[in-house]
């Protein structure tokens, strides 16, 4: 995402500014950061930035789906650009490290609920929760 920034910001129709590109980029680089920890990024990059535009920028570019937003339970909001094909999330319960994963089933079927009550369902999030290899290891030689 580092080349056209600028150009996908426009074709959202999003002012181009050196904050939502930082943010991007950052978002980019470090995919599943928190706002806080984009923050820190961004500031090394273009100086000075308030938290509360930081969130504002990554709640508008989230809207405007060129980052995806997600909470997993017990945790801050964590942001990524892989945006529109319905992956899901693995999160180690020790450390906290979180890992794409393609949805086992294909696109459609999770997309489809026994019950849809009405809905269309457009996105399902599924997180599977675990230990990673690192955290299992350090535990085996504890």
């Amino acid at each position: 995402m580092s080349d056209g920034v600028d150009q996908l910001l426009r074709d959202h129709g999003l002012q181009v500014t050196a904050q939502r590109m930082a943010i991007l980029r950052a978002v980019s680089a470090h995919p599943h950061a928190t706002a806080d920890e984009l923050a820190d990024d961004v500031r090394a990059l273009i100086g000075t930035i308030s938290r509360q535009a930081v969130y504002d920028t990554l709640s508008t570019l989230s809207d405007k789906h060129l980052i995806r937003r997600i909470q997993p339970a017990g945790s801050a909001a964590r942001f990524e650009d892989r945006v529109g094909d319905n992956h899901h999330h693995m999160i180690c319960r020790s450390c906290g490290i979180t890992c794409d994963v393609d949805c086992a089933a294909g696109e459609v079927p999770c997309l489809t609920a026994k019950q849809d009550h009405g809905f269309e369902i457009d996105e399902a999030e599924v997180i599977y929760w675990g230990q990673c290899l690192t955290c299992r290891t350090a535990k085996a030689t504890q």
